[in-house]
């Protein structure tokens, strides 16, 4: 199992009670998939974006550091996609 780094930009309009939950989703999607979460946390608050994406300005920026298998990490990647509080993804190899 290799290291990996992911960094998540969730919609800055959520409420804390949506967004607890959505964190909590996100990391029981990486264990659900096979992937063993070392530490996640909240980077930043309702950070300005350098540019808009999906028309928005600011995002809040979620990290989470894991170890899996590298075939789950396109799994992770399409299970990520299809959450429309996500507006942006990268998961990187440490």
């Amino acid at each position: 199992m290799s290291e990996y780094e992911a960094m998540l930009i969730v919609q800055p309009n959520i409420n804390e009670e949506r967004k607890k939950e959505l964190f909590d989703g996100i990391n029981d999607t990486a264990s659900k998939n096979g992937a063993e979460i070392i530490s996640s946390s909240v980077w930043s608050e309702k950070r300005k974006l350098s540019y808009p994406i999906k028309k928005f300005q600011e995002g809040i920026y979620y990290l989470i550091n894991f170890k899996a298998s590298p075939a789950i990490i396109s799994k992770l990647k399409q299970a990520y996609k299809l959450n429309e509080n996500i507006i942006r993804l990268l998961i990187v190899k440490k």
